[in-house]
């Protein structure tokens, strides 16, 4: 049966790390290649305040990654780690379970201690945590990265992860069964992406027309609330919704070419497979992990299950993953072209594949240190 990731404690104290306290952002009020001197002019920053704010509890300000897969966030997160004092959130829902390392592309070991990464390793395979218990966590760890004096940096792996830590989340009125999520699942399969999706217009046509991406975790979360509290879940998201705490928020948004983008996800898919995704995937089945569990049966994990059972040649596998992969990424296109319409925040669309840092670095070093 799964169960819920929600010991927000514990996951809070696994991902918590001993980073080191920066003098604070320093790059204000325009970037210079000093970092010493740029550090020391933080406490210049913080002076302008206005009088109802605290200088000791500012409004966190948020940089936000988002782009489609094998986009380069994580590449660029790392690079812009390096001159900005930044601590890095994941925000990825498969990253947070332990053991699936390769088909999620974690960063190593080394790279989370290197940049204080949070968000990563919080729950066994079997378990699930909602978009809102993350965002819970996220909100903990943005205000403990602010008081060390650094500045938040989300790499937004999934979406409804980033939107529910900047626009919140609905809470539901009580748990949904586990086997009313185990039909769904089950139907998934027999029927289809969109006969499920088809129902939701019919039941939810206001969600409906929100999920032109068709995501298929998204669909069914959908249907669960509505079977399983008996209302759509657009009428809970006015009714049960968590607004999120105050915050100044600054996305970053890759939209490489398409075509260097497939060549990008053909070349990490076959990299995954090299580097032992299917033993991986075996030891998670040894360790008695079934393979129908959500998780395992997202891309990558659901083929390497095939190849292990027999079902699935090897290269046909890699191909099929590669194809998966770049229909979700052509999905999330679609989702982040419509976000960006309706965003609050400023936005900062990177076009050409490995933009730069430098090309961003003077927007980002105004925005975490102009006047209040």
């Amino acid at each position: 049966m799964t169960n819920t990731c929600t010991n927000s404690g514990e996951s809070a104290r696994m991902n918590s790390t001993s980073s080191p306290r920066h003098s604070g952002f320093g790059l204000c009020p325009s970037f210079e290649p000093d970092m010493m001197r740029l550090h020391q002019r933080h406490e210049q920053a913080i002076s302008h305040q206005p009088p109802n704010q605290s200088v000791d509890n500012p409004i966190p300000r948020v940089l936000v990654i988002e782009g489609p897969t094998a986009s380069g966030k994580t590449a660029l997160a790392h690079r812009l780690a390096e001159e900005l004092p930044l601590e890095i959130i994941s925000a990825d829902s498969r990253q947070i379970y332990r053991g699936l390392d390769i088909g999620t592309a974690k960063p190593t070991p080394a790279e989370r201690t290197k940049y204080h990464y949070q968000g990563i390793d919080l729950c066994y395979p079997d378990q699930q945590m909602s978009a809102g218990t993350f965002a819970h966590l996220a909100w903990k760890w943005i205000q403990a990265i602010v008081s060390r004096g650094n500045a938040p940096l989300i790499v937004g792996g999934s979406g409804l992860y980033v939107r529910a830590i900047l626009e919140g989340f609905v809470s539901e009125p009580n748990t949904i069964p586990a086997e009313l999520r185990a039909r769904l699942i089950e139907r998934l399969h027999t029927e289809g992406r969109d006969a499920l999706y088809a129902e939701l217009q019919e039941l939810d046509p206001a969600l409906a027309a929100r999920y032109a991406d068709r995501n298929p975790r998204r669909i069914l979360r959908a249907l669960e609330f509505y079977y399983g509290h008996g209302l759509p879940l657009s009428q809970a998201q006015r009714t049960f919704h968590h607004a999120p705490p105050p915050m100044e928020v600054l996305r970053i948004r890759l939209f490489p070419e398409r075509e260097r983008l497939y060549r990008r996800i053909n070349e990490r898919t076959h990299a995954m497979w090299q580097s032992g995704l299917v033993e991986e995937t075996r030891s998670l089945l040894e360790a008695g992990y079934a393979p129908s569990l959500p998780v395992l049966t997202t891309i990558g994990y659901a083929e390497a299950i095939a190849v292990l059972h027999g079902k699935l040649p090897l290269e046909h596998a890699i191909e099929r993953t590669a194809q998966r992969t770049r229909h979700y990424a052509k999905r999330q296109y679609t989702w982040l072209r419509h976000a960006g319409m309706h965003a609050p925040s400023g936005i900062i669309d990177l076009q050409m594949f490995g933009d730069e840092p430098s090309i961003i670095i003077s927007t980002i070093t105004n925005f975490l240190c102009q006047e209040r």
